[in-house]
């Protein structure tokens, strides 16, 4: 299998737990690496998904968490926190030294998306070329800028995986994809830079651990790295093409699924609400910065 979707163990150290946002499957994926008893968390999901999660990380033997590593500040990553310290216990949180501010005062990262987060403190800084150590297992941390300018990678080099967060594309399945120029820092110059910094670590890779959704590897891995500049930029041309011939957003989300969802089953022409929140998101990324006036 290329693409693993599924929930459970998919390597030696790792395993995918269904984040269900807005209580769909395959829209936002939690991901544990455990070695030795010690495990560490990336990412929440929304704070109404946290008990599910709670009882898949029961299922699968993976209590007590030991570390919870935020790849970055938007709310769908980290709303979930408190909950989730009431329902099982402290552990650490880790995050980029970008991202402590933004967390601890996140009223700039909530207002875009219409979501409260509650301020997350105490919060362990990381920066490129940290190693969060597993009993052994070193997880190396890079920043991968640009989605947002807090976002991080974390690579595990025994298993040749990286996990990226939101910083590379959003490819949820075959057949649904999104850019992730998302407000309300997007800087495309960084993200270009994060394509480039992703591809020249490909001979250390096999596979790529995406929060939207699943893990890809072998040929689809290669796909992905081979086409990051060329979603990126013809998903962001198109909405600017559209706003400027119509701003509605009905009539953008329209023509994107028309253009580049048409077969996929998440997106439907009759379950469509959901992509018009996301191509929202992504025309409010473009007037953040400045791409549409």
């Amino acid at each position: 299998m290329v693409f693993i979707n599924s929930e459970g163990k998919f390597n030696d150290n790792s395993y995918l737990i269904d984040g269900q946002l807005f209580r769909m499957n395959g829209t936002l994926a939690i991901y544990i690496i455990e070695n030795d008893g010690m495990r560490i968390m990336l990412d929440t999901s929304s704070e109404i998904a946290v008990r599910k999660i709670v009882k898949k990380l029961k299922e699968f033997g993976l209590l007590p968490i030991d570390k919870l590593l935020l790849t970055h500040s938007h709310w769908d990553h980290t709303q979930g926190v408190a909950k989730l310290k009431k329902l099982i216990g402290d552990f650490e949180v880790l995050a980029s030294e970008k991202a402590i501010d933004d967390l601890k005062n996140p009223e700039r990262i909530n207002e875009p998306f219409e979501y409260n987060v509650a301020p997350v403190e105490n919060v362990t800084p990381l920066k490129e070329g940290d190693i969060v150590d597993l009993n052994g297992l070193e997880l190396r941390i890079f920043n991968f800028f640009g989605h947002t300018m807090d976002s991080i990678a974390i690579y595990d080099k025994k298993n040749k995986n990286i996990f990226t967060g939101d910083a590379i594309i959003d490819r949820y399945d075959y057949e649904t994809v999104t850019g992730t120029f998302m407000p309300p820092d997007f800087n495309e110059t960084e993200l270009l830079k994060t394509f480039e910094k992703l591809r020249n670590m490909k001979d250390k890779l096999n596979s790529i651990s995406l929060a939207h959704f699943g893990v890809w590897t072998d040929e689809d891995f290669d796909k992905i790295l081979n086409e990051m500049e060329e979603i990126h930029f013809k998903t962001k041309d198109a909405i600017i093409k559209w706003y400027n011939e119509n701003p509605s957003l009905e009539y953008i989300t329209a023509k994107y699924h028309e253009t580049f969802t048409p077969d996929s089953t998440m997106h439907t022409k009759e379950n469509i609400l959901g992509l018009e929140l996301v191509v929202s998101w992504l025309i409010n990324g473009l007037k953040f910065s400045g791409f549409i006036k």
